[in-house]
């Protein structure tokens, strides 16, 4: 193991958080010098240092051993989250340092759950750096380095491989290079396009552009204590809506169709199940709350439906409405989209709709094979068969999902948080939605946590960021060859 050569790596990924931060710092400066400005020109200083550190006494050397791979991504995630804590808790206010690391690590995995009771009372230039961390993160901390340091060569391709899941890779039939080029163009493409429709339809600049940030990287934070639900505007809600449904949207196939490709969002099998699920699931929740009268319009109905499910589905987690006191009907439903939610190859967490349709063809098949025992059933998506080895990964990343969130509930009721509090936060982190119910819904916070919930969730957080796999792979470098 050269460690030397992986804290290199993950000191030019800190240099790319650095960056942000002095573009944080600029803002508070052209804002008349607010309390964010020197937080976070300390934190860019410090931040720069260690980045640029091992880059002095380390060589580089582009050749990387899986296992080394593996090392940076996740040291690269760590240690974002532990430097992206600098600004909150240099500033102080509400960020103890248990405060600070949450909200960090919630930016950064674009969780968007926040322990801040009042988000209005931060300065612009830490509410840019919270939205920055969400757009940091959206893309990938390693994808998103390595778009912008071309020097890398053939290291592209082992950290790409690293970062990515094979399920988000399967749809993208380029080189690394290509790959790469397509996620920063469509990425940063959707960010300006939703920027200026979000002008447009009544939002300042400053509002939209980190709404945007936050609605493509599908994170959730918001730079208002109400969410979207603050400007009580059916055009920027449907706005945010179609934006967070596109971003929840495989990269590679977005960037396919826009180029008029053979293998677009139109041929897609998982594309196709993913806008279908949308559409039930917005069905059954805009029913029950016309059904249980918690609107009186099916246009009303439609419109908290249509933007709370995109907003659980996505994984992005803002708020239109306050969903707290829906049906039971609907918060089972919100919970399932909690749980599916979007594509692979898109920046949102869960278990993806790649996953669950591959299990539910892998259900048709094991029941097929029980009618029909001397029957070749082969499984199919998007056209490639899946061979057993998939179908079992995705099974298997469901068992571990499921598990993770039964012991986090079992732990969090030994904290005395009730059942649906406890589940819903567990899931939510696990997903890297942001909302749940109970005590945590979507114009809660978690703040009123003990720290000992806080550094949990925040581990989930991380633990389904980075789908299980990956973190699991730290702890076992020893039985690697």
């Amino acid at each position: 193991m050269k460690f030397g050569l992986v804290i290199r790596y993950v000191g030019l990924i800190m240099l790319l958080n650095a960056a942000f931060m002095l573009i944080s710092a600029v803002i508070s400066l052209f804002n008349g010098f607010d309390t964010g400005f020197y937080p976070l020109l300390l934190s860019f200083l410090i931040t720069s240092i260690i980045g640029a550190f091992p880059l002095i006494f380390v060589p580089n050397d582009t050749n990387l051993s899986n296992k080394e791979s593996y090392v940076v991504v996740i040291m690269a995630w760590i240690m974002s989250c532990l430097l992206g804590m600098l600004p909150y808790l240099i500033w102080g206010g509400e960020f103890t340092i248990a405060n600070a690391w949450f909200e960090s690590t919630s930016g950064f995995t674009t969780t968007g759950s926040t322990v801040l009771n009042d988000v209005e009372a931060l300065p612009k230039g830490l509410l840019f750096w919270r939205a920055s961390t969400h757009w940091i993160g959206g893309v990938g901390v390693v994808l998103f380095a390595i778009v912008i340091l071309p020097s890398m060569g053939r290291l592209k391709t082992s950290l790409t491989s690293a970062e990515m899941s094979m399920m988000a890779k399967d749809n993208f039939r380029y080189t690394t290079k290509k790959i790469l080029q397509i996620i920063i163009v469509v990425y940063v493409g959707l960010t300006l396009c939703e920027t200026v429709a979000l002008i447009a339809v009544g939002m300042d600049w400053f509002d939209a552009l980190t709404h945007s940030f936050s609605t493509v990287a599908t994170g959730g934070f918001s730079t208002k204590n109400l969410s979207i639900m603050y400007y009580d505007s059916l055009a920027i809600e449907m706005t945010t809506a179609f934006f967070m449904i596109v971003s929840g949207l495989h990269m590679g196939l977005v960037y396919a169709t826009i180029r008029g490709k053979r293998n677009n969002l139109f041929r897609s099998e998982v594309a196709r199940f993913y806008i279908l699920s949308l559409a039930i699931c917005t069905v059954i929740v805009s029913a029950s709350l016309l059904l249980n009268h918690n609107y009186s319009t099916v246009g009303e109905a439609l419109r908290y439906g249509v933007f709370q499910v995109a907003s659980y589905t996505t994984t992005t987690g803002f708020a239109s409405a306050n969903d707290a006191f829906w049906p039971p009907l609907a918060m089972i439903v919100l919970i399932y989209c909690t749980m599916q939610c979007a594509m692979a190859g898109s920046s949102a967490g869960g278990i993806k709709a790649d996953r669950v349709l591959l299990i539910f063809k892998a259900i048709k098949a094991r029941v097929l094979k029980l009618q029909h025992p001397n029957a070749v059933i082969r499984i199919k998506q998007n056209g490639i068969t899946q061979d057993d080895g998939m179908v079992n990964a995705a099974i298997l990343l469901v068992v571990i999902y499921l598990l993770s969130a039964l012991a986090s509930t079992v732990i969090l009721a030994a904290m005395n948080i009730d059942l649906l509090t406890g589940f819903t936060a567990s899931i939510t982190s696990l997903s890297n939605v942001g909302p749940g119910f109970g005590k945590v819904s979507n114009l809660d916070n978690y703040g009123w946590m003990p720290d000992t919930a806080k550094w949990l969730l925040s581990g989930l957080m991380l633990f389904g960021r980075l789908e299980f796999f990956g973190f699991i792979h730290i702890f076992m470098l020893r039985s690697w060859k």
